[in-house]
This record gives structure tokens, C-alpha cells and sequence, in this order.
């Protein structure tokens, strides 16, 4: 049963830890720091109410259920946090966004307060591990401790999540962002559930009935769909966006692999920057896109202007369209200048020639339209011959 709980907690510290970087960067951010007290909340949450530190808790302190407040002021503290995040994120004037956030931390404060003296002046020598709730919820203290920490998360959840859905209709189709305000909102409507099922539970201890396993069964398995939602809610925002990130880049990286290699003898105008096996994709592509333009300006005086825009004519007779004969011509004129003795030795062309503008076309669409000519390194064929 702990370990259930430690794991959502470690889970939630997975999501503070993506958060952590953004929350340093930030500085003075408010929405950054307030995003990752959140995280630390929800995290201490799921640590404290396993079972087993709770009776450590109890057993270092000597005070018979002594986490219990500790654990509801924890998760009443992380309803406030809820409340000021939505707080930063709709914004508002400055005047606004303080007297809101003076006001969740006055009302959540006095919350904590009250738990700790409805326990002191409750009778709470038996000590319960999984079913305090139902326990105590006809003992006089601890029955208004119980109902307050479930009122205040329930209010909080209910704010939440009805401003969480109304932010999922504006970012809709914006990505991964979107699926992360999803799963929140999904996340929190569950909370909804957790508070129902306890209250349910109580209730019927009030009434003379038994309902305990809702809140000892039902209400733990709840909580820890919820802490997966809500720490996937924050994770997958940037997690996905660097995966996405790191998948386009290895895509463009392949991608332009015919002509790093069809200029690959060109001498380089700098020295070359080791790059290792196990280098992150996006240097990688910085690395690949410099050496192929400082190939390309190397190439700059042996690119005939003439010969390729003779080039792009015999492709449109071809039936191409004028942007593919563009391109096929550029590409055929730097296979055809990087294969010509004097640009592999680094020297002036051997034949004055007009030289060409600069290539006006994107590097990606020049490596994919060597793929279409016949011969790479017989590409100059496809060009006619240079004026003497």
C-alpha cells in the first residue's frame, strides 16, 4: 500500500524536477514558482499519507495520529496552490492578482489553523493507519477536522477545474500544451470524485451505516489516478515539445545527408568541431546546416549563373514546375562546382565565368532534389556546358 504512494510521490517529483529548470530560469516568474510549489505540495501529499510514514510520523512525534493533521494541512496547502495558479494564469491587474492571492492564503491559512485545533481538542488515542476518516467521523473534533480539510480541497478542486476547462477550449489545437491542460483538467474533475467518495463514506458513519472500503479502497486508488494526471499534466507539455523538437531535428539531420556528403570534399573555411555518437540532436543539425553553408560559400565563384539558369529552362521543358526547376538547376550547379579541381583545391575558378547569385533556395529542398538527379556526381551533365 505505501509503495503505491511513494511511487506517485516520485512521479510527481519527476514533474518537478522538468518544471525545476523553467522555475530557475524564471527568477522572479510567478506562475513558474507557483507551478512548482504546486509540484512540491502534491508530492509531499503523496509521501506523507502512505501508511507507513504516517506511523513514523506518529511514532517520532509519541502523539496518536499525529499525521493526520500534518496530511490534511499538506493537501490543504496544495488546494490553495491550485487556487493561485489559476490566479496567475488568468491574470489581471496587479491590484487584482494580489488582493486574490492575499485572499486564498488568508481563507487556506485559517483552514490549516482550524485542523490543528479541532485535533487538539479531539480524543484521537487510537491510532489509525488507513480509515481515520470513518474512525473518527462521529468524534467531536476530529469529525470537523475531517469535514473541513474535505470541504476546503473540495471547493478548491471545483474552481480549478471549472477554469481549467474553460482555458481547454483556448488552446485547443495548440499542441502538446493542449493535451497537458486535458489531462489537468481530467485530473482534477477526478478530485471531484476523491471528495465524493469520502464524504459518502462519512455520512454513512453518521447515519449508522458502513461504507468504509470508499474511502479506504475507492479513495487511495482515486487519489493516485489523479497524482499520475496531474504530474503528467505538467510533464507532457515539455517533455513532448522536446521530443517533438528533438524528432524534427533528426528528421532534417537525415534529411540533408545528400548534400553534406556531395560537398564533403569541399575544403572548410574554419576547423571542424569534433562532434561525438552520442551529441544532442539539435547541435548535431546546427553543426551539419554551418558546414554545409560555408561549403556552399566556398563554392560561391564557381557557380555559373549562366549554366544554371540554362539548367532551370531544360528542366521546365521537362514538364517541371518552375519552383522544382529552380531547385534541380541549384542543385545540379553545386555538385557540378563542388566536383571542379580548382574548388576541391581551394583555388579561384579556372575559367571566368558569371558567377551566380546566392542560392535562393532552402538547403532541405536542395539535398531532397539530389535525390532526383540521375547521377550525383555526374550532375554537371544535367547542366549545359559552361562558356569558355
Amino acid at each position: 500500500m505505501s509503495s503505491s504512494f511513494w511511487i506517485i510521490a516520485a512521479f510527481l517529483g519527476v514533474g518537478l524536477a522538468y518544471k525545476l529548470p523553467a522555475f530557475l530560469r524564471g527568477g522572479r516568474n510567478p506562475l513558474a514558482r507557483q507551478v512548482a510549489s504546486l509540484l512540491l505540495a502534491a508530492c509531499c501529499v503523496f509521501f506523507f499519507a502512505a501508511p507507513t510514514t504516517i506511523a513514523w510520523v506518529n511514532d517520532v512525534t509519541g502523539i496518536p495520529n499525529f499525521a493526520a493533521p500534518v496530511v490534511y494541512s499538506l493537501l490543504t496547502g496544495f488546494c490553495a496552490s491550485c487556487l493561485l495558479l489559476i490566479v496567475k494564469w488568468r491574470g489581471g491587474s496587479p491590484e487584482s492578482v494580489r488582493r486574490t492571492t492575499w485572499l486564498v492564503y488568508g481563507s487556506y491559512g485559517a483552514v490549516i489553523v482550524a485542523l490543528w485545533v479541532c485535533f487538539a481538542l479531539s480524543d484521537h488515542e487510537v491510532e489509525r493507519l488507513r480509515d481515520l476518516d470513518t474512525y473518527y467521523a462521529n468524534t467531536p473534533g476530529m469529525r470537523e477536522m475531517i469535514l473541513l480539510y474535505l470541504l476546503g480541497h473540495t471547493v478548491a478542486v471545483l474552481v480549478t477545474s471549472a477554469l481549467l476547462w474553460t482555458w481547454e477550449s483556448r488552446v485547443r489545437g495548440r499542441g502538446w500544451l493542449h493535451v497537458g491542460v486535458l489531462l489537468l483538467s481530467i485530473g482534477y474533475a477526478l478530485n471531484l470524485v476523491y471528495d465524493a467518495v469520502k464524504l459518502i463514506a462519512v455520512v454513512a458513519r453518521w447515519t449508522g451505516h458502513n461504507l468504509d472500503w470508499l474511502s479506504t479502497n475507492v479513495a487511495p486508488a482515486v487519489a493516485g489516478v489523479v497524482g499520475l494526471l496531474i504530474a503528467l499534466g505538467f510533464i507532457v507539455p515539455h517533455g513532448g515539445e522536446r521530443m517533438s523538437r528533438s524528432v524534427s531535428d533528426r528528421r532534417e539531420y537525415r534529411a540533408l545527408g545528400p548534400l553534406a556528403r556531395a560537398l564533403s570534399q569541399v575544403p572548410s573555411a574554419g576547423s571542424p568541431i569534433p562532434i561525438g555518437r552520442f551529441t544532442a540532436p539539435g547541435l548535431r543539425l546546427v553543426h551539419r546546416r554551418t558546414i554545409i553553408r560555408d561549403a556552399i560559400r566556398q563554392l560561391q565563384p564557381h557557380l555559373d549563373q549562366d549554366a544554371r539558369e540554362k539548367a532551370v529552362q531544360t528542366y521546365l521543358a521537362e514538364g517541371k514546375t518552375p519552383a522544382e526547376a529552380e531547385v534541380l538547376a541549384e542543385a545540379a550547379a553545386i555538385v557540378a562546382a563542388a566536383a571542379a579541381p580548382a574548388a576541391l583545391a581551394g583555388q579561384p575558378p579556372e575559367q571566368p565565368a558569371r558567377a551566380a547569385a546566392d542560392v535562393n533556395s532552402d538547403l532541405l529542398s536542395i539535398s531532397r532534389a539530389l535525390r532526383n538527379l540521375p547521377d550525383v556526381h555526374a550532375s554537371d551533365a544535367a547542366l549545359p556546358p559552361k562558356r569558355a
